[in-house]
C-alpha cells in the first residue's frame, strides 16, 4: 500500500466566511498555525490559483513543501503538495459548508508514500497521528481564534 487517504470533520461555531478567511490566508498560516506551518513562500497566483513553498512541521521534523492550491471562494481550497524530502506527495481537500452550529469543515488528504521503507512506519503513524496532530495543530487553534 503506498497510498492512503485520511478523512475527518469538524464543526468550528463561526460563520463559513470568517473560517474561509483564516483558513485561506496562506501568508499568515505560520502565525495561525504555527505548529504546523512554519513558513509559506507564495510565488506564483493567477487569480484563485496559487503556487507556493512551504516549510511544514510534522512528525518533530521540518520539511520543505511545495503547493499548487486552487483556493473555491467561500468553500475552502483543494491542494497538490509534493514533499521530495519527506518521500510523500497528497492531494488535500478542505472544505467548508453552513452547519446548525457554525461551519463544517470536510478535510480530506490523500498521501502517497514514495520510499519503500518508509511505508512500513508512515502507514500506521499517518492513520494514528496525523489527524490527531492536525485537528490539535489546526483545528483547535482556528477555534480558538474565531470562538471568543
Amino acid at each position: 500500500m503506498n497510498e492512503i487517504t485520511l478523512h475527518k470533520q469538524w464543526v468550528v461555531k463561526a460563520p463559513v466566511n470568517d473560517v474561509f478567511r483564516i483558513m485561506t490566508d496562506f501568508e499568515k498560516f505560520p502565525e495561525n498555525f504555527p505548529k504546523v506551518a512554519e513558513s509559506i513562500q507564495i510565488n506564483k497566483r493567477e487569480g484563485n490559483y496559487l503556487e507556493m513553498d512551504a516549510t511544514a512541521r510534522s512528525f518533530g521534523k521540518r520539511f520543505r513543501v511545495k503547493m499548487k492550491t486552487q483556493i473555491l471562494p467561500g468553500k475552502g481550497f483543494i491542494s497538490d503538495n509534493d514533499s521530495y524530502q519527506f518521500g510523500t506527495s497528497g492531494h488535500e481537500e478542505l472544505l467548508l459548508s453552513e452547519h446548525t452550529n457554525g461551519t463544517l469543515i470536510d478535510y480530506t488528504y490523500q498521501v502517497a508514500i514514495h520510499k519503500k521503507w518508509l511505508r512500513v512506519i508512515a502507514v500506521p503513524l499517518l492513520y494514528w497521528y496525523s489527524m490527531k496532530h492536525w485537528e490539535k495543530a489546526v483545528i483547535d487553534q482556528l477555534k480558538k481564534i474565531l470562538e471568543k
